[in-house]
């Protein structure tokens, strides 16, 4: 996203998830078409959207289960207007679907929708947006593969969806349809991410907890999977927090970043390839 509102992506670019009008591969920034008051972009997989100034959002790239939501499932290699959202204030792009959280403090999904990941209480896809059932008071929302989590404004969270590794954090690794509330007595988040089958909430006390699949990622010193929150070891002063595939970061009030989890491509940044069951500092940034 630049500063004058404009996008530009780059990489892959098969179902036109850059958004130029081709579906040529770019290494190179191209300019996504038409776009010029964006001020939030979220990046899926196959597919990207925008938050536009007006409180509308659009995306483009693959919508073989809806989730440009734009009524229809026809892959768009430009951007393409979200059916009937007019109040978003932020949007995030997950596997096969997406959220939005409007000005209201609710919430609205489409796209993909097996294991319950548009919180409407189906398991139907939807190529329109769909409310997700009984929040009004969301802070923020943050989806990934198959799952999805909101913040709420009273500092607890919900989460819906695929839950086979625990990654709702209601203590059960039962699918969800509708929002359920993540145990531990998580009161005082700040933030939340979710990632591929796990998420993490950044605390008010600059602490971290994390639920989920664990190859490292909940970064507890172990590699146990956890349908509840655990704490993240030795993290007291978190700014940000990002949770990914089978790895995690976290930006520190320092200025450094720490990561932990999986690194077999050198995710965690600390010079080597080794998986780290506890955090770790990524090499040069102070």
């Amino acid at each position: 996203l630049l500063s004058t509102g404009s996008i530009q992506c780059w990489g892959l670019n098969n179902t036109g998830q850059l958004g130029d009008g081709t579906t040529a591969f770019s290494s190179p920034p191209v300019t996504v078409s038409g776009i010029t008051t964006a001020t939030a972009i979220s990046a899926g997989p196959n597919h990207t959207c925008a938050l536009l100034s007006t409180g509308s959002i659009q995306c483009w790239g693959s919508n073989s289960r809806g989730q440009l939501g734009d009524g229809s499932t026809t892959d768009s290699n430009t951007p393409v207007n979200v059916s009937g959202i007019t109040d978003a204030t932020a949007v995030s792009a997950g596997g096969g679907h997406t959220c939005a959280r409007l000005s209201t403090g609710s919430i609205q999904c489409w796209g993909d929708n097996n294991y319950g990941e548009l919180g409407d209480g189906t398991t139907t896809d939807r190529t329109t947006p769909v409310n997700v059932s009984g929040i009004t008071n969301a802070a923020a929302v943050s989806t990934d593969r198959n799952h999805t989590c909101a913040l709420l404004d009273t500092g607890s969270i919900q989460c819906w969806g695929y839950n086979g590794n625990g990654e709702l954090g209601d203590g059960s690794t039962t699918d969800s349809n509708t929002p359920v509330t993540v145990s531990g007595g998580i009161t005082t988040a700040t933030a939340i991410s979710a990632g591929t089958y796990h998420a993490c909430a950044r605390l008010s006390s600059g602490s971290i907890q994390c639920w989920g699949e664990n190859y490292g990622q909940l970064g507890d010193g172990t590699t146990t999977s956890s349908t509840t929150p655990v704490n993240v070891s030795g993290i007291t002063n978190a700014a940000a927090i990002s949770a990914g595939g089978r790895h995690t970061c976290a930006l520190l009030s320092s200025g450094s970043i720490q990561c932990w989890g999986e690194n077999n491509y050198g995710e965690l940044g600390d010079g080597t390839t080794t998986d780290r069951t506890t955090p770790v500092t990524v090499s040069g940034i102070p």
